[in-house]
């Protein structure tokens, strides 16, 4: 068993390696289109220049999502098959170079780069895909997260609002539609790092009215999470006690939650605001202009000046 474990690890590392691979490239070839072909021998002219750009953005979401499921075989294959356009791309450019400007040699080289990698990719797809799937899917890497928030309504209103879970993109700033199926399943959409988006459906697993929600995600979700919220009268007649538990398997266990930092997404703080602004909408009927970027300071009203500049008002 200790064996597979390090197998299984080795795995994963060798996929975490060509996700930062394909990033890499892609990265140059979206921005420097034209060295990375000049490199690999082929004329440079703007057609050229655009179906590298293609290529590097096509390279780029490979990488993301191998990086986000490093131990999911699919994106090492979708790999292989863009190795495959890549080669056809090399073979193209060249027969269609009548003039011959293609430098030959640099061509072969770059084809013969092409082809170590893709005796890589297949040797880490199939690796993969060997995996039973009873290891495939490991004990859940999971991480927790907690926050609780008074709301100054009643109990009934605060649940009979949160229940409709259509309304939860209104302040949830990660996610971006929730699509209500039926009584118990729902379709969820929210964005991801880099300007990527991730979806899953959910079910109700347990609920108790003005109580209670519990839920989980199904098989096959982009995402594995579940948690609960919990509605409770405040002590002292101060309204709504909200309670958020959530836990989720982030991409990539502890590099997904980093990912997740850089890009301003980290979930404690992420929870901790959506629920301020739930507060806010809950109890003004609108979420105040934030006065700085970001989530880093609470949103504070709007200060006369400027709702006369959102208004249009010269001073």
């Amino acid at each position: 068993m200790e064996g597979m474990q390090r197998m299984d690890t080795a795995d994963e590392r060798l996929a975490l390696g060509l996700g930062w691979f394909s990033i890499a490239l892609g990265v140059a070839e979206v921005t420097a289109p034209r060295v990375i072909a000049r490199w690999s021998g082929i004329r440079t002219d703007e057609s050229t220049a655009s179906v590298v750009r293609s290529l590097g953005a096509r390279e780029i979401g490979h990488g993301i999502s191998i990086l986000a499921q490093p131990d999911r075989a699919r994106w090492l294959w979708s790999r292989v098959a863009g190795d495959a356009v890549d080669l056809s791309f090399l073979g193209t450019a060249m027969a269609r170079d009548r003039a011959g400007r293609a430098d030959r040699k640099r061509v072969a080289i770059a084809t013969a780069a092409v082809v170590g990698v893709a005796v890589l990719d297949v040797l880490a797809a199939q690796r993969l895909s060997r995996r039973p799937a009873a290891r495939v899917r490991r004990a859940p890497r999971g991480v927790r997260v907690e926050q609780v928030v008074t709301i100054n309504k009643p109990v009934e209103e605060v649940y009979r609002f949160w229940r409709n879970f259509e309304n939860l993109p209104r302040f949830m700033r990660h996610l971006e539609s929730v699509r209500v199926l039926d009584d118990r399943r729902s379709r969820w959409q929210a964005k991801g790092p880099a300007g990527t988006s991730v979806q899953w459906n959910a079910e109700i697993l347990q609920e108790i009215e003005h109580e209670w929600i519990a839920w989980r995600s199904l098989p096959g979700s982009d995402v594995v999470n579940h948690g609960s919220v919990r509605f409770r009268r405040a002590p002292g007649a101060r309204g709504t006690e909200l309670r958020v538990q959530l836990e989720y398997e982030p991409p990539a266990g502890a590099f997904g939650r980093g990912i997740a930092w850089l890009f301003g997404e980290e979930p404690d703080r992420q929870i901790r605001e959506d629920l301020r602004r739930f507060k806010q909408l809950m109890e003004t009927g609108e979420i105040p202009v934030s006065d700085g970027p970001g989530l880093w300071r609470a949103a504070q009203p709007a200060s006369p000046e400027q709702l006369k500049t959102y208004a249009g008002v010269r001073q």
